[in-house]
């Protein structure tokens, strides 16, 4: 496992969600003087308990640490246990029962569709979640604030090379299908039920051409009406979905 230095966690669900899924990657809490919230006293309670430091201050100090996001009256701070290096791929798949279904993208900008894509990824059991660590956006607090604990959960393979982990998967029995609006194949008829790896391309450019030459099979979500694409987060979503209803049915 890879090490990740002190991140900042900001509002509930990212702090409660860390709480809840590895109280010991937590090394601080710092809560609002002026707070009467009782899901914030809560995750007080459940800190204390799991014998993390908790501070009061004023709310100002927490508007100045989080660079005056909305923090809800409650801020961590901790050090991640879920993020992982290319080294760790043999072993998280080793972990899997079942075929695998591992969500792949490349190079997504901005913060709040990659929040909202490891949102859905939690939603529909995505074993983890590779991205690339350049040309990409961080898991920052952005991206916590929107994956609304999803963040802080979901296994994280953060890689330098993109390309290298792709061949791995596929060396590991992964099928690896490329969703592009040049795809030659319909989503909805694409067999997702075996082990799987999803690979979704950045906001207006797509997938690389690189990453586009290491699938298996390219897909594009049929549109019936006037636009001609969906956002990456949406169709992130919609592709898990229908990979997700694949297995629960046993049929394509």
């Amino acid at each position: 496992m890879s090490s990740e230095a002190r991140q900042l966690l900001i509002g509930i669900h990212p702090v409660s969600s860390a709480l809840q899924a590895s109280p010991q990657s937590v090394t601080g809490l710092w809560i609002a003087a002026e707070c009467r919230n009782s899901r914030v006293a809560e995750l007080e309670k459940t800190a204390r308990a799991a014998a993390v430091t908790v501070e009061r201050h004023p709310r100002h100090d927490l508007d100045r640490a989080c660079d005056q996001q909305r923090h809800q009256d409650v801020i961590a701070w901790f050090r991640p246990d879920n993020i992982h290096g290319e080294a760790d791929v043999p072993a998280l798949l080793e972990a899997v029962e079942g075929p695998p279904l591992v969500l792949v993208l490349d190079g997504i900008q901005d913060p709040h569709n990659l929040g909202a894509c490891l949102r859905s990824a939690d939603a529909a059991g995505v074993n983890f979640v590779v991205l690339p660590r350049d040309r990409a956006s961080g898991i920052t607090p952005v991206v916590r604030r929107a994956a609304a604990g999803a963040a802080e959960t979901l296994g994280l393979v953060m890689v330098p090379n993109l390309a290298r982990v792709l061949r791995q998967l596929k060396d590991a029995g992964i099928w690896l299908v490329g969703t592009s609006d040049r795809g030659d194949e319909s989503l909805y008829r694409m067999d997702l039920n075996g082990p799987l790896a999803l690979v979704m391309g950045a906001e207006g450019k797509g997938l690389r051409r690189l990453t586009a030459s290491h699938c298996d099979h390219l897909v594009s979500i049929p549109m019936s009406g006037s636009v001609d694409s969906l956002n990456v987060s949406v169709a992130t979503a919609v592709c898990l979905f229908e990979a997700v209803r694949q297995r629960d049915t046993g049929r394509p």
